[in-house]
């Protein structure tokens, strides 16, 4: 199976990053193609009805579409920004939903995120949900938050609590039963 990973950060160093490279290791570990994206790849436009008449749908939506369509499952690791999606995200989410057919329907979605915080991002994942959801994606129940992330990985970008990465791997491997399932 193929999956499409990517974190929803634009900063070089982010904790997200970390993390959705990760989440890449552990799914070649089980045999999983990987299409590892940088989310620089899909800069787009604020979302503008205007642009959309004059101009169309930006050419990079529909890179982000065929790609994303290729894969079995998208994963995304996403900050949080004030207790909610990061815009450019949500730029991309909204961006998306403007194509016909509806592409997020039925794309089987997994969601994580880092933080500094003690909470690692929660409250932002569940406003993720939202749109992708209300878009008719399938998104995976369970969702990965990593606290304190500043200080959770090791210098070859493992993390630094064992049982926190064996979480991690068995809820991916999870994700994998369930985007076969539903392929």
């Amino acid at each position: 199976m193929k999956f499409m990973l990517m974190a929803a950060s634009l900063r070089k160093d982010s904790v997200n990053k970390k993390l959705i490279k990760l989440s890449a290791k552990l799914l070649a570990q089980q045999n999983c193609a990987i299409d590892l994206t940088d989310f620089a790849e899909f800069n787009l436009p604020l979302y503008n009805g205007d642009i959309q008449t004059q101009q169309g749908i930006p050419e990079v939506a529909h890179v982000f579409v065929q790609r994303m369509q290729v894969a079995q499952g998208l994963i995304i690791a996403s900050p949080e920004y004030n207790f909610s999606t990061p815009g450019v995200l949500k730029n991309l989410i909204d961006w998306v939903s403007r194509i016909t057919p509806m592409p997020w329907s039925n794309q089987k979605i997994y969601l994580m995120s880092a933080s500094p915080s003690l909470i690692g991002g929660n409250r932002g994942l569940w406003h993720t949900r939202v749109p992708l959801e209300a878009c008719g994606g399938i998104v995976y129940p369970n969702m990965f938050s990593l606290a304190s992330a500043y200080e959770a990985f090791t210098e070859t970008g493992e993390l630094k609590d064992a049982k926190l990465q064996e979480r991690l791997s068995n809820d991916l491997a999870a994700f994998v039963e369930f985007s076969r399932r539903l392929a």
